[in-house]
């Protein structure tokens, strides 16, 4: 596919997006280069994100392309969206119903933005963030992905979970005999529904719940009751 996109949710590791695109590039077979990269998160999130990830010379985000030889990839600090609650306030964190639910539209709507793109295959990573968000990612994916599209979740072991430095395996390590962290990368399987979804839902506008809702009163059994007194059918 001619782009080829990456998109993560995170909260406060950005670790995962060079995790993951360390494991996209270089374990995976074929690899999974990315053309672009999206990341949602919190304002926080964001913030140290950008920081960590973008600092021209010194992101970490520069410094695994600089060393791995990658190509080109159009990620820059407005592919990283702080999502905002239902009154326009930024984010810090879920800790509402409501703040639950402006986090679920806004990763629909932007799995929705990539899947809608004919020439685009849509990596998925569920790895960071709150629960709800890497579930909300799957879901997204699940509903609206196609059968190029992948879901993720990358896995590191306790050594590099432990180490807020570590952002992936260099590629000579300082101490060659010593064995660094391991980036292990776990494809999920996905359900595809997308064939069976009101095509309006695919290209619409609709909140998570309202598609959630369409979809299920779209596949509910079918009734049918003679209202004889009233000479009516429903």
């Amino acid at each position: 596919m001619r782009r080829r996109i990456l998109l993560a949710v995170t909260g406060l590791t950005p670790q995962v997006i060079t995790e993951t695109l360390y494991a996209l590039t270089q374990l995976t077979r074929p690899a999974f280069v990315p053309t672009e990269i999206y990341l949602l998160t919190t304002q926080k999130g964001a913030a140290l994100a950008r920081r960590q990830l973008l600092t021209p010379g010194t992101g970490w985000f520069h410094r695994l392309c600089r060393e791995y030889d990658l190509p080109a990839m159009r990620f820059t600090s407005a592919r990283i969206e702080a999502v905002r609650r239902p009154d326009g306030r930024p984010m810090d964190d879920i800790r509402t119903p409501e703040d639950n639910l402006a986090m679920a539209n806004a990763i629909l709507r932007r799995v929705r933005q990539c899947t809608a793109l004919p020439d685009s295959a849509l990596h998925v990573s569920m790895a960071g963030g709150r629960k709800t968000m890497g579930f909300y990612a799957g879901y997204a994916l699940s509903l609206l992905g196609r059968p190029q599209d992948r879901l993720s979740h990358v896995l590191v072991d306790a050594a590099g979970e432990t180490n807020s430095e570590f952002f992936y395996p260099p590629r000579r390590p300082a101490r060659p005999a010593r064995r660094g962290p391991q980036v292990m990368l776990a494809e999920v399987p996905v359900v595809f529904l997308r064939q069976g979804i009101p095509p309006g839902l695919l290209h619409g506008h609709e909140s998570f719940d309202q598609t959630v809702a369409a979809i299920n009163q779209a596949g509910a059994d079918a009734s049918l009751r003679l209202d004889l007194e009233g000479r009516r059918i429903h």
